[in-house]
């Protein structure tokens, strides 16, 4: 893999990453409320359950473009990478947030093009 493809699959990586800790460690604080514009600290205790299984695929994600790196295979990363970029235009549609397509969809949408450079 050249340099500007591991670079972006890693910036892909590390906002998963993240994205976890947000939803596996921060649901319930003010930071994890704040950032998902959650309507109240009790709302966030209800959700917690689902806001860590959440984390957990996101956390799946990240290992996916890991492995893809460690693996040294573009087929492996273009899958996960589509993935990611799929979940943040569903994501920012169903929830009528552009954070989510600007922090999860673009940098991924990058990273493919990046796969595509000779």
């Amino acid at each position: 893999m050249k340099i500007i493809q591991i670079i972006s699959i890693s910036v892909v990586a590390i906002i998963h990453i993240y994205i976890v800790y947000l939803e596996m460690v921060l649901w319930t604080t003010n930071k994890g409320i704040k950032t998902f514009g959650l309507k109240s600290k009790e709302f966030a205790k209800e959700t917690k359950v689902m806001a860590a299984n959440q984390g957990l695929y996101n956390g799946f994600l990240a290992a996916g473009l890991i492995w893809s790196l460690i693996v040294n295979n573009t087929d492996v990363s273009l899958f996960f990478l589509t993935c990611v970029f799929i979940a943040g235009l569903y994501g920012s549609y169903s929830t009528k947030k552009k954070s989510i397509l600007i922090i999860q969809s673009i940098p991924a949408l990058i990273a493919i093009i990046s796969l595509y450079i000779k």
